[in-house]
């Protein structure tokens, strides 16, 4: 058990896409625009929110194509995806090599 601990910890380079929902250890297998370093928990946590945004964009898709009128108002769905976008580029932040933090600063998401 305790080795198994211990190998959740390891930190490892991932090539990441944000436009695509990516996370990669191959920076060769596609585009990428970010380089992190993380362990797997950390791993999990951050595929985690890239699974919530890409279930918000669906959701957003049904909502307007069965309801264009619907109740919820434009900004209020772009609140809620623009506060998980930030959340995900404050994760990419954390765990991000020097070029990817100036890459996040210079972008002034926050």
């Amino acid at each position: 058990m305790a080795e198994q601990e211990a190998g959740s910890e390891e930190r490892k380079h991932y090539f990441v896409s944000v436009q695509a929902g990516q996370i990669l250890e191959d920076p060769q297998a596609a585009a990428y625009e970010l380089e992190i370093i993380m362990n797997e928990n950390e791993h999990t946590k951050l595929r985690e929110l890239f699974d919530e945004l890409s279930s918000m964009d669906e959701a957003e898709m049904f909502h307007f194509s069965h309801s264009p009128f619907g109740s919820a108002s434009d900004g209020e769905i772009n609140a809620g995806y623009d506060q998980l976008i930030e959340r995900i580029y404050r994760q990419l932040y954390e765990f991000g090599t020097d070029t990817t933090k100036q890459h996040i600063e210079s972008m002034q998401f926050f």
